[in-house]
């Protein structure tokens, strides 16, 4: 039983120009322009695509700024207060084991706000709190030789830290308590506090680096300070040159001209009175404070568009690849099948002459067959007599003489 033999791959079609000689054809010179152009056409078009596309993905690799909100709540609770102590004796403090001893403590939370109009399918699952700050100092304003346990509070994020919803402080007391909290954020591209000397000329107090040196660049170009010669020379007005130092700088330094008069920016300072005195607030109060955050919706976003393009105008476009290359090749059949009817129908006698010329070289070739292998010898050879003068002759006829002899003799 003979093994099943694999089919054959099918051959696809890839060539997409028209033959020269159906272009260079008088009949068809104006159809054959307007096919050109438009394949000229198509490469702009695919080299405009492939260029959109690699931007798209570099802009997926870089940070792309949104400016969210932060929600930051602080509330408190209290335990062992004198009002929560009704109960009598049993309810009094016991210095000895540590209970009913009035203390509490205060909670700091946070989340992230939700776009305004946004679809749940494009929401990211919530950061977590301790991942949107990085440095954060609570002060309690309170008399260290009353309370000696620590009147401030320190936390600044690590490398391996778990992430946190929210911070909760605990101290022992009855009294009210003044609270300074300060938070240094997290914003991404990092953002700098601009040096007065040039923040009272870009006119921006915090930006990211990026944002100043545009800035810059935006005024630069505003008051025409770059020379008219050589383009890599800033020519420093006099606003600048108390800054700079200089009367010209050159374009590649401007970023490191600009990193000296970026500075730390300032912390978010909340303020919040405790009173165990009276029972605490039933709602949490809240600030809202704006971030600088990198947008993760709109990147979502962007690569499902890029993947589900890519890959229906991919499996589009190949098969149009296909259908034209498919009816070029039908052209270029059709053309071969033209040229061959016109030369018939021009000069019938002479063109079967010539096809039959060719075809029985072609048929010589196919066959290994011809002068040069001996197997076969045309008659018009035969008939001239330095044909027999070859070199080949004389050893055919000694290799033919030694076959018969040998035959003879019953070898």
């Amino acid at each position: 039983m003979e093994a099943h033999k694999p089919a054959a791959k099918k051959r696809k079609l890839t060539d997409k120009n028209v033959p020269n000689a159906l272009l260079h054809a008088p009949e068809f010179a104006e159809d054959s322009a307007m096919y050109r152009d438009l394949l000229q056409m198509e490469r702009k078009l695919d080299w405009t695509m492939t260029r959109k596309r690699v931007e798209v993905h570099d802009a997926l690799q870089r940070i792309i700024p949104a400016t969210r909100t932060l929600r930051i709540f602080l509330s408190h609770t209290v335990s062992g207060q004198p009002w929560q102590r009704e109960g009598g004796e049993a309810a009094e403090p016991n210095p000895e084991t540590g209970e009913n001893i009035p203390a509490w403590q205060l909670r700091i939370d946070g989340r992230m706000l939700e776009l305004p109009n946004s679809r749940a399918k494009d929401r990211n699952p919530p950061r977590k709190f301790s991942t949107l700050i990085k440095h954060m100092i609570v002060e309690l304003d309170r008399d260290t030789a009353l309370y000696p346990e620590g009147n401030i509070v320190e936390w600044l994020r690590g490398a391996n830290q778990p992430a946190l919803d929210g911070f909760t402080i605990r101290r022992k007391g009855d009294a009210p308590t003044k609270i300074r909290i300060l938070l240094h954020l997290e914003q991404q591209p990092e953002q700098y506090k601009v040096h007065p000397d040039l923040s009272n000329i870009l006119g921006i107090k915090e930006d990211s680096r990026i944002g100043v040196i545009q800035a810059l660049w935006n005024y630069i170009k505003t008051q025409n300070l770059q020379d008219k010669m050589d383009r890599r020379i800033i020519r420093v007005d006099a606003r600048l040159r108390p800054i700079f130092n200089s009367d010209t700088v050159y374009f590649q330094h401007l970023p490191e001209l600009v990193n000296r008069f970026l500075l730390p920016p300032d912390p978010i300072i909340l303020h919040y009175t405790l009173n165990p005195a009276i029972p605490p607030p039933e709602k949490p109060a809240a600030w809202d404070v704006e971030v600088k955050a990198d947008d993760s919706n709109l990147k979502s976003r962007m690569q499902h568009v890029v993947m589900s393009m890519a890959s229906d105008s991919a499996k589009e476009l190949t098969k149009l690849d296909e259908e034209i290359a498919l009816h070029v090749q039908s052209l270029s059949n059709a053309h071969m099948k033209r040229q061959f009817l016109r030369s018939f129908a021009d000069d019938p006698r002479g063109f079967i002459q010539t096809w039959l010329a060719s075809q029985s070289r072609d048929l010589e070739s196919v066959l290994g067959s011809g002068p040069s292998e001996g197997a076969t010898v045309r008659q018009e050879d035969l008939k001239r007599s330095e044909f027999f003068r070859l070199p080949w002759v004389e050893e055919a006829v000694a290799i033919q003489e030694g076959m018969r002899l040998a035959a003879k003799a019953g070898m």
